[in-house]
């Protein structure tokens, strides 16, 4: 019997089966300093301390995407390994803050199974949990994959589950203590507040930033991120590698600072498609659009739900009149974060 891991095929996934993903993982400072190196993130909540005590927090968490990254990468063994391409996401939502320290396990329930007509491959949707050394959940969010048969069989009763199309305002988590009543805008870099953005503003966050195989080797090793299709680049008959695409994700974010350098807090992931593949010498850019705000219990807090594209063409640019993903568009993420009012 082999003791090595070739990876689940879409065959291996049972619905309503729970997956309990290793290895769980400490992270502190220094996934602080890589992830500032490797994108450059600036939010000012994550950057500092005192920033953050003045916010109403005991000290400055990781950056929310570094949660994200660390409880996505734990799962890829277990549900990505042999993945064709990662489809999409939904009803994400962040639970608590990740402190320095802290330990990070992830855990997915199968909740959606559907082979697609050529027989080859399948789409696997999971609900996936990170929580910390408490058992306390920090991040929880569906994401669905299309993932290689090992062999031509019979194929599952199709189960595609029903996901809201975004997080209710009512359900964002503001994390415990949060107030941004004596927010220091200069210190944070710019001085627009949460009603200066108008639903259906266009922001173009003009920077743009060229993707090398280096940094994303370093990121994808960095989360733990093994799919075959990042690392090995005989995986695909073009020879080439695709940028992981939490690494596209986070760049986007970081561009997004020159706008929208007050949405400090990612609380929400609404839905998101990675629309073409990025790969290395692609010069990424970003846009956002405003698509709804919300008032929070929170004082000085308020909730912007915005589109962030990443793309290698113009901004503005999304679908065609036929509905598809214009052929520069890299990400489409619909998320929800938090601003000073």
């Amino acid at each position: 019997m082999s003791k090595t891991n070739p990876g689940r095929f879409f065959e291996d996934y049972t619905l309503g089966e729970v997956i309990h993903h290793a290895v769980p993982r400490t992270v502190a400072e220094g996934e602080r300093a890589l992830y500032h190196a490797l994108y450059p993130a600036r939010g000012a909540l994550y950057s500092s301390d005192v920033f953050a005590q003045d916010c109403g927090l005991e000290s400055s968490p990781l950056d929310d995407l570094i949660a994200f990254h660390v409880v996505f990468g734990k799962t890829v063994p277990d549900i990505s390994l042999n993945a064709l391409a990662n489809l999409g996401y939904a009803e994400g939502r962040w639970l608590a803050p990740v402190w320095p320290g802290d330990t990070i396990t992830s855990e997915s329930q199968v909740i959606g199974l559907k082979q697609n007509s050529n027989g080859k491959s399948g789409v696997v949707w999971v609900r996936t949990t990170g929580r910390n050394q408490m058992g306390t959940p920090v991040l929880e969010y569906v994401r669905w994959v299309m993932v290689r048969r090992r062999a031509p069989g019979d194929a599952p009763d199709p189960v595609i589950p029903d996901l809201a199309t975004a997080v209710a305002a009512s359900d964002l988590v503001i994390p415990e203590g949060l107030d941004f009543s004596n927010y220091d805008f200069a210190l944070a870099g710019e001085p627009h507040r949460w009603g200066d953005y108008q639903v259906g503003e266009i922001i173009d966050h003009v920077d743009g930033v060229t993707v090398e195989d280096a940094e994303h080797m370093i990121a994808t090793r960095l989360w733990q991120n093994t799919a075959k299709v990042h690392f090995d680049a005989t995986n695909r008959p073009d020879g080439n590698r695709l940028i992981y695409g939490g690494h596209v994700i986070s760049l986007a974010r970081t561009l997004s600072f020159n706008g929208l350098a007050n949405a400090q807090m990612i609380v929400a992931l609404n839905g998101g498609a990675h629309a073409n593949p990025c790969f290395a010498g692609d010069t990424v850019r970003a846009w956002s659009e405003v698509l709804d705000r919300a008032e929070t219990a929170a004082p000085g807090v308020g909730a912007i739900r915005l589109r962030l594209v990443a793309t290698k063409g113009k901004p503005g640019m999304l679908k065609g009149e036929d509905g598809k993903y214009d052929s520069d568009v890299l990400l489409d993420l619909d998320y929800w974060a938090l601003m000073p009012t």
